[in-house]
């Protein structure tokens, strides 16, 4: 029988807990891999941290495996690949109670990596982020399209829909709770993993934290894994894809005003102001038609992007979301019947008119502008309920 008075065996090795877990992503990177971990290791021995170092290695066919065990590394095989794959599996391996992580190409700071741990712990925080924008960027380690416009532009939006207050949210030099992490839900492959990781941190009210670092040269010739506007484009997209509400309301105040100035046009005609401006002519009318087109596709798109979301729509969105099939059905169908009268209409005036010319334009616009936000609503609710089905029942 077991003597319940002796002394517990220890955990496994993999419940060990460290206070920091280092991850590196690594696509055969030999040339700048050693030089990485060497620097990361000297900054973070210098404090009283109990930590370990990580290469995610996503698939290496050079020696970087070997270069990180030989200087004790623990090496984790991630077969997804991608940046945001390898580092959400390194993530997952990680032991310790915060995760930090940088890109192995040698252009960081990694003698940060102690102060950037301090900041996290000495806050609290759910996030510290190294950022390259507020430190010292070496000539020619960044290219002039992401300093003056990628990330300006991209860390602008972040903040402005997501109530941030950053300075780079393209830094790849970041540590994170890995508890907290673990509540995010972080599902991106790519680099737009890095704009994901914000978005989620900020959605969740997470504490985030700053501190100035910089960035330098990589090696010459190494050719860098990031594309410019393949990877820029799908940062976009992601950071749309988590505020639909913005989409929402911008569609309906761009269609509601374009439409009511519509029918303002239709029954006052053309008006002068003060004898020297003349609105409501058809080429108002026709700018109308066209804010109001942009808006009912603003406003689908919004509608869209609510299907991947836990955020709420407001209430006549959910109503269109979940309408009616059969109401559905028969609203296409309607529009269908409208478009041929239209047709016929000025068809039939044109036959009568011996086929000359018309002069229908003013009144047209109206009902052309009537008609075709129709179309474009209902052909987007089309669409809408096919992935809504389609996101029912996978394949």
């Amino acid at each position: 029988m077991d003597d319940p008075m002796a002394t517990p065996t220890t955990a496994p090795e993999t419940a060990l807990i460290t206070d920091l877990s280092f991850v590196f992503p690594c696509l055969n990177e030999e040339r700048t891999l050693e030089t990485c971990i060497r620097q990361v290791q000297d900054s973070l021995s210098t404090g009283d941290i109990r930590y370990e170092i990580i290469v995610a290695d996503n698939g290496s066919t050079d020696s970087s495996r070997a270069i990180a065990e030989r200087l004790g590394c623990r090496v984790v095989p991630v077969k997804e690949r991608g940046y945001g794959a390898a580092l959400r599996g390194g993530i997952e391996a990680g032991r310790g109670e915060y995760v930090m992580f940088a890109d192995s190409d040698s252009t960081y700071l990694y003698a940060d990596a102690a102060r950037l741990y301090l900041a996290a712990k000495e806050h609290d925080a759910d996030m510290s982020i190294a950022s390259r924008m507020t430190g010292s960027i070496e000539p020619g380690a960044m290219p002039t399209l992401h300093r003056r416009l990628g990330t300006p532009v991209l860390t602008f939006l972040i903040n402005m829909l997501f109530q941030g207050k950053l300075s780079d949210c393209n830094s790849g030099f970041r540590c994170i709770r890995k508890a907290s992490f673990q509540t995010w839900n972080i599902r991106s492959n790519g680099m737009e993993f890095a704009s994901e990781l914000l978005i989620k941190a900020l959605k969740a009210k997470a504490a985030l934290v700053e501190i100035s670092s910089g960035l330098r040269c990589g090696p010459p010739g190494r050719v860098a894994h990031l594309r410019t506007w393949r990877d820029g484009m799908r940062h976009l997209l992601f950071i749309f894809s988590e505020k639909p509400r913005f989409f929402e309301l911008i569609g309906l105040l761009c269609l509601i005003p374009a439409t009511l100035l519509q029918i303002a046009a239709f029954i006052s005609g053309p008006v002068s102001i003060l004898n020297r401006f003349e609105i409501f002519d058809v080429h108002s009318q026709s700018m109308l038609l066209l804010a109001g087109l942009l808006g009912a596709q603003f406003y689908i798109f919004g509608c869209t992007l609510y299907l991947q979301t836990k955020d709420q729509p407001l209430l006549v969105t959910r109503t269109l979301i979940h309408l009616d099939e059969g109401v559905l059905f028969f609203l296409l169908v309607s529009l269908l019947v409208l478009m041929g009268a239209m047709v016929g209409f000025v068809t039939l005036k044109w036959s009568l008119s011996n086929f000359s010319g018309l002069n229908l334009a003013h009144d047209l616009l109206l009902w052309v502008h009537m008609l075709a936000v129709s179309v474009v609503f209902s052909f987007g609710l089309l669409g809408l309920h096919v992935l809504k089905k389609t996101r029912m029942n996978p394949v």
